[in-house]
């Protein structure tokens, strides 16, 4: 893997986090409750369903 796809490839696994954890944080309240997460977790749940 050359230098370029391993930043290609971390830029676009960050602006996949930034894009969930922000719709993470603005959900509905009702919503997260439905799935049972706290909207304050957001970048945990982000994190982990992103980089693993």
């Amino acid at each position: 893997m050359t230098v370029l796809n391993t930043v290609r490839t971390a830029m676009k696994k960050r602006a996949a986090y930034s894009r969930l954890k922000f719709e993470l944080a603005n959900m509905p309240l009702e919503t997260a409750i439905d799935l049972g997460m706290f909207r304050e977790d957001a970048d945990k749940i982000a994190s982990k369903a992103i980089y693993g």
